[in-house]
């Protein structure tokens, strides 16, 4: 049988290139901050924390990041830690190339009718434009991959040792403490780099009150799509068939524990 004719393989390709569809995708996108209570409708929430204060302002990454938590803890059960880190990888060479290529289109000399092209709808230079939305700044770039990189492998770690206790049962549990664990890290150490040691240099009770509030949200909106996670399982047992998918969840414990030799993949 070729390889491709596996659904296990199809499926892992599947996760793989959604994962960083929704990886790139959110870095991207988070170039704008939006107003949760605008968006929603409400009046604005004034929060106050460590001195400093302020409306419920966040990335439009953040929108995104929640089913890429989903996407890391559906991995996680069925193909193990190998799987997480293979598309982690994965992920955080895309979107370094990806800004790579940002940054080349950027230096582009600009044709000189497309730069006032947009003046009625109220973008006086386009080549402006395009620059700050596509060119985010290094430390933010850095930052962000950086936090990326170490939230999931702490996420891996974490995921594992609670399941280790739990066995198969509670895999909320063990997808919500992971992403728990690992967005705390991820929140405060993307923040810190973009904007403690970046030139913002942001006070510690600023980066300490905006990094918790990011890492609230976060925790919030993985909570809320819980249901999520249990719709891709039963979508992925529909798909393989029930044995095959029990098969695959054993096998990925079975390689996160080190007294288990390594077994082969695909799943026979």
């Amino acid at each position: 049988m070729r390889a491709l004719d596996d659904r296990t393989v199809r499926l892992f390709i599947a996760l793989a290139a959604f994962f960083c569809v929704n990886a790139v995708l959110a870095e991207f996108i988070g170039v704008k901050i939006f107003s949760l209570e605008g968006t929603l409708g409400i009046a604005p929430v004034h929060w106050q924390l460590l001195g400093e204060g302020g409306t419920l302002d966040f990335t439009a990454g953040t929108v995104i990041w929640p089913i890429v938590f989903i996407m890391t803890d559906t991995v996680n059960e069925y193909f193990g830690r190998r799987g997480v880190r293979l598309i982690s990888y994965l992920a955080a060479g895309l979107v370094a190339y990806a800004f790579l290529f940002a940054f080349i289109a950027i230096q582009l000399a600009p044709a000189g009718w497309w730069v006032g092209s947009a003046q009625n709808q109220g973008v006086p230079d386009y080549q402006a434009a395009y620059a700050a939305i596509f060119g985010q700044g290094m430390w933010i770039t850095v930052g962000s991959l950086v936090a990326f990189l170490i939230g999931q492998l702490v996420d891996i770690h974490t995921f594992h040792h609670i399941r280790r206790r739990t066995g198969e049962r509670h895999a909320w549990l063990r997808a919500t403490g992971s992403t728990a664990v690992s967005q705390l890290v991820d929140s405060f150490v993307v923040l810190y780099i973009a904007f403690v040691l970046g030139p913002a240099h942001w006070p510690a009770s600023r980066f300490l009150a905006v990094a918790s509030l990011n890492y609230a949200y976060k925790l919030l909106a993985a909570v809320a799509l819980i249901p999520l996670l249990y719709l891709a399982r039963a979508g992925i047992h529909r798909y393989l068939g029930e044995a095959r998918a029990q098969a695959l969840i054993r096998r990925a414990a079975a390689d996160n524990d080190p007294a288990q030799p390594p077994h082969p993949f695909p799943l026979d």
